[in-house]
């Protein structure tokens, strides 16, 4: 009798399939970029061999939401991702793609475009598909799926963003949306929170995104508000869903303000009963502080301020702008007035609500982490090992089959992932492995750039992309498109 043989075997795993069922024990056989085998493989070898001891094998982490985009390209390691067992991303989120820019971008870029580029040189994608014909030419270490957003459809068809599109600028952008969805976007995102699309009236978004239909795209947005009128915001990101005809993702979910703390209560009611109405999702991050851009009116509703990163004064970048002020020797509305154009962490929601939406049962997770910042967010290091272990083995907030299932199977269905975000033979050989016992965020607010504990081995398509607390060097990613049964 022949002698099974697997390009990779995975031995004595603890599987954590990703369909929040219970965790079972087998050994994985993996030929080329498919999971071929799950069982007994004990007569079984493999051209590389890694014995789990009973640690966990699950499926590659899939990141609901990011600002990837550039990041694939000017550091196709990925290492904030993989490192922390993130194998797919979603990137194109908050209104903001690199592409399509098929005219020069404003000197100096239009926040929050530069969250990607300050000086404006990746905005060089005339089209979508040029855009995504590079990351295919030159793939990151993680796959992607892609999305087209609505403020950089903004930012290439009109001169002043200061008002709602005109007919033909509509005409325009929905020209580019059909674009992208043929050349291989998922859907179009709009940032209606930032000031490039306040403008924006409900009708320009529903009209701009009348393509998604058709190519069973989806929508997700950036609420137009997250505070006093979160609920307002979320009557119009459904109305947008169901004039469209198209599933809605909404991203980040949060309430902030202090006068606003414990809403999510109100709010995830509110998305309940619609999710019985029309195909709802949502994602959100561990964490109570965001980070976007700097202005006046977010530090004022800060209870903290860190700066991210400031193109001005490079140097302030990670201290808080309380102590920056006091160093100058000027408020802080001039202080910020000095950092601008900049980013900023801010501290502006409740413990208790975000431990209520993450436990919320349709809830995915997603890091909202910004790759360019000099001092970022530590959600961009640890998102899925906070999540992992701050809250799930320490605070119990959910099981650890739960927990995986909220970024692996979960996701990988609200955005039509075919063959992703599972364990089972025939699925793509997305994998993480690590330890349960250990598994936690490395990342802080004072140490925001450190990789996880916990995540030993990190596979993508069949190859092996983080070992041993280091990149591999190898960059098997792949743009995945929209199953579009999955609409």
């Amino acid at each position: 009798m022949q002698q099974e043989h697997y390009d990779l075997l995975i031995r004595h795993a603890t599987i954590v399939d990703g369909t929040n069922t219970p965790r079972f024990a087998a050994d994985i056989g993996i030929r080329d970029d498919r999971i071929a085998r799950i069982g007994k493989l004990a007569g079984a070898r493999g051209d590389v061999e890694i014995d789990l001891a009973g640690r966990i094998a699950a499926p590659g982490f899939i990141d609901a939401h990011t600002h990837d985009d550039r990041a694939m390209l000017s550091d196709p390691d990925m290492a904030p991702k993989v490192s922390q067992g993130v194998t797919t991303v979603i990137g194109g989120n908050c209104g903001v793609s690199l592409a399509p820019m098929p005219r020069p971008i404003p000197d100096p870029v239009t926040p929050p475009l530069n969250l990607l580029d300050d000086d404006g040189g990746w905005f060089r994608f005339k089209t979508f598909k040029s855009y995504l014909d590079a990351l295919r030419e030159k793939p990151a270490a993680t796959n992607c799926a892609m999305l087209v957003g609505h403020t950089t459809l903004r930012v290439a068809t009109m001169d002043d963003l200061g008002k709602p599109a005109t007919p033909l600028q509509i005409t325009r952008m929905r020209e580019l949306v059909e674009e992208a969805l043929e050349a291989g976007a998922i859907g179009v995102s709009t940032g209606l929170f930032y000031e490039p699309a306040i403008a924006a009236p409900t009708e320009e978004v529903i009209e701009a995104c009348q393509p998604l239909k058709k190519h069973g795209g989806i929508y997700c947005t950036h609420m137009r508000n997250e505070g006093d009128q979160v609920m307002d915001s979320l009557e119009e990101t459904f109305r947008i869903g169901r004039e469209v005809g198209v599933p809605v993702v909404i991203s980040h979910h949060k309430v902030v303000g202090a006068n606003n703390h414990g809403r999510s209560e109100e709010t995830l009611a509110f998305i309940k009963q619609n999710m019985g109405r029309q195909s709802v999702c949502l994602d959100c991050y561990p964490y109570t502080a965001g980070s976007t851009i700097l202005s006046v009116d977010r530090a004022q509703g800060s209870a903290r301020t860190i700066v991210s990163w400031s193109k001005t004064l490079p140097q302030y970048a990670g201290q808080d702008l309380a102590d920056i002020a006091k160093q100058m020797g000027v408020s802080e509305e001039e202080a910020i007035g000095r950092l601008l154009p900049a980013g900023a962490i801010y501290f502006r929601m409740d413990e208790k609500d975000v431990q209520r939406i993450l436990k919320f049962d349709e809830t995915m997770i997603g890091s909202d982490g910004l790759p360019h910042d000099a001092a970022p967010h530590p959600r961009l290091w640890g998102t899925f090992p906070r999540v992992l272990g701050h809250y799930g083995r320490l605070l119990g907030l959910f099981p650890l089959e739960t927990a995986v299932y909220k970024m692996t199977g979960l996701t990988a269905q609200n955005f039509g992932l075919k063959d992703r975000g599972v364990i089972r033979e025939g699925a793509y050989a997305d994998l993480t492995l690590f330890d349960a016992d250990q598994v936690d965020e490395a990342a802080s607010y004072d140490h925001p750039i450190a990789p996880s504990r916990g995540i030993e081995t990190v596979i993508v398509n069949g190859v092996v992309v983080w070992n041993l607390g280091r990149s591999t060097g190898a960059h098997p990613g792949r743009v995945l498109t929209r199953a579009k049964q999955a609409a």
